[in-house]
């Protein structure tokens, strides 16, 4: 460690002495998202053990000190440096972590940890919300004013450019204040990364998404799956709850997010443990697998070296089951998922892009109908096959399964989704 105690290079992180009688323990009891202490020693220059640093996440990630104008000077050079070359935006990544409460012990630190992970099954909904409700390191009101001055940075430019923040807080109703007029444009939604596959949980995460945005006069958006959590198809179990899933949301008011290979009905990656890179396994010690499976490169060509995804070893394997999902093949296939999720992403784009209203219509058990303008979205949840009755006259845009229309009567498999135009 070349800097010194009180130094400016220090004063950019939070650097602090430890606790004990020897400064042996860490300023406090915070604990990494990605396993383990959130401290971690510096040997001094004079080769004993002094100092400790924050990290939230690697140590190899310390937090910087926002309370330092010299870091949001240099984020507006780096900002401005982007925006220079003609980029449209940023995604704010741990948009909630930026700004630190006093440097004190957590009650139960582990749990709050547990609390903070998206797909964590270690707590109980009652619990997390408890937790997440007075985090010291996240969610402080301090990020607002960083995110004001940015704003004004972003609208700058001309055309006006945009971000979005990745961010977990609790209650859900706090997400609005980063998108308010003078804030952020965007926030992810992670509801949908959550949802069971059941009609009740389906409505709810699509209600309180959309609910808890308009008082800011924002539509939500959404996301079946990101480089944090499992991939949709893994995590439900099937392609057609998948794709059936998709054109749910696909349909929503609001902004859509496909997370790489979600187009193509990708399943998580098969690793071997020796193959993992995930600093959380490696910290964790093998206690939690992290995050790679969801990582693993798209396969582009199925006749090439690693699926043409590059010519030498990508930093995890692709697998033998990738081969028939690769672009090249399904790309010719119409009934691909690739060529599902090019024809919803177009046939939205015409039909549903300007258009926020959502209109729920009454229906069978286990089907979730709703209407937006002239297109009605219909979604079979239950394992049989369905006969629902229409309100109108209609024609088939897109179906993730083969459906049949006769006389106002809509027939659909299991478990799928369709569009639907009112005829003229």
């Amino acid at each position: 460690m070349k800097s010194k105690p009180g130094s400016i290079e220090r004063s950019r992180f939070h650097f602090y002495d430890g606790k004990g009688e020897h400064v042996e323990r860490p300023p406090c009891n915070w604990k990494s998202l990605f396993g383990g202490s959130a401290w971690t020693r510096v040997v001094e220059q004079n080769g004993e053990p002094g100092q400790w640093y924050l990290h939230l996440f690697d140590s190899s990630q310390p937090d910087l000190n926002w309370e330092n104008p010299e870091v949001f000077a240099d984020f507006e050079k780096t900002l401005r440096f982007w925006l220079d070359l003609g980029v449209d935006g940023f995604r704010v990544d741990v948009a909630h972590g930026l700004v630190k409460d006093k440097f004190q012990d957590h009650p139960d630190p582990d749990k709050l940890i547990a609390a903070l992970r998206v797909d964590s099954t270690e707590v109980s909904r009652d619990e997390r919300v408890q937790l997440l409700s007075n985090m010291p390191f996240f969610d402080q009101d301090g990020v607002h004013e960083i995110y004001r001055k940015w704003r004004k940075i972003l609208d700058s430019y001309s055309p006006k450019k945009m971000a979005v923040a990745e961010c977990f807080v609790y209650p859900q109703s706090k997400l609005a204040n980063y998108v308010r007029a003078d804030e952020l444009d965007q926030v992810f939604n992670f509801d949908f990364l959550l949802v069971d596959w059941e009609l009740n949980a389906i409505k709810t995460a699509i209600n309180n998404s959309i609910s808890v945005l308009e008082n800011v006069g924002k539509l939500p958006t959404w996301a079946l799956d990101n480089h944090d959590s499992p991939r949709v198809v893994s995590r439900l179990g099937s392609l057609e709850k998948a794709t059936a899933l998709a054109l749910i949301s696909l349909a929503l008011p609001g902004s859509k997010y496909i997370y790489q290979g979600e187009e193509l009905g990708l399943t998580d990656g098969e690793l071997e443990n020796s193959e993992r890179q995930d600093p959380v396994y490696v910290r964790t010690h093998g206690k939690d697998l992290g995050r790679d499976g969801a990582r693993v490169p798209i396969p582009w060509n199925s006749e090439e070296k690693n699926y043409g995804f590059s010519k030498g070893a990508p930093w995890l394997p692709l697998r033998s089951g990738y081969k028939n999902l690769s672009v090249n093949i399904q790309i010719s296939d119409p009934d691909s998922t690739l060529n599902l999720y090019k024809n919803a992403i177009r046939i939205r784009k015409e039909y549903l892009a300007n258009n926020s209203i959502l209109e729920y219509l009454d229906s069978p058990n286990e089907v979730l109908i709703f209407k937006r303008k002239n297109i009605l979205v219909v979604s079979n949840i239950c394992d049989n096959k369905k006969e629902i009755d229409l309100p109108g006259q209609y024609d088939l845009l897109i179906a993730n399964q083969e459906v049949g229309i006769s006389n106002q009567i809509l027939t659909m498999k299991a478990i799928s989704t369709c569009w639907l135009i009112e005829k003229d």
